[in-house]
């Protein structure tokens, strides 16, 4: 006859480890787990990278087609003209050399800073235009950064821009 002391001591000491391994989860259940949630992870962080890229389209082709609006009529009215090519966007922010005295400007607010896009280039500028005949051309090259592509985003464009590069 076994020892009823024995007995409920070794009776416990299954319980004990019964619970611990049905309460416990196994390395590979963590391993799995984990790498579960890096792909989610993975997976929001391109698609938070495309929302960034979307948003920096959008911001640029406001800029180019609305933004640069009224400050180019006000220099318009106040110097008989648009800028040339030449004189470029920087005529809004400094006086043109050659007409200083009819320049009432600064005729946007930020300075140089406010002519760069979201990519880090110099928004370009054409006066007269090859896209608005008789008007003048805004653009940025957009998030390849090459000029004359099809990523180029201009106050003449109205189709959608793809999202590439950054």
């Amino acid at each position: 006859m076994q020892n009823p002391l024995a007995l409920h001591a070794t009776h416990r000491t299954a319980r004990r480890i019964t619970r611990a391994t049905t309460r416990a989860f196994t390395l590979i259940e963590i391993l799995v787990v984990l790498a579960i949630a890096g792909m989610i992870v993975g997976l929001a962080v391109a698609n938070f990278d495309n929302l960034f890229v979307s948003a920096k389209i959008d911001t640029t082709r406001m800029f180019v087609g609305s933004s640069l609006k009224v400050p180019l009529q006000s220099y318009r009215m106040h110097m008989g003209d648009v800028p040339s090519t030449a004189e470029g966007l920087q005529a809004l922010i400094t006086a043109p050399a050659d007409r200083a005295e009819r320049w009432r400007g600064p005729y946007i607010e930020g300075g140089k800073s406010v002519l760069i896009d979201p990519w880090g280039n110099p928004y370009r500028y054409a006066y007269p235009g090859t896209h608005n005949k008789g008007g003048y051309d805004i653009w940025s090259v957009g998030p390849d950064k090459q000029d004359g592509t099809a990523d180029d985003i201009g106050n003449w464009s109205t189709d959608s821009v793809s999202p590439i590069g950054q």
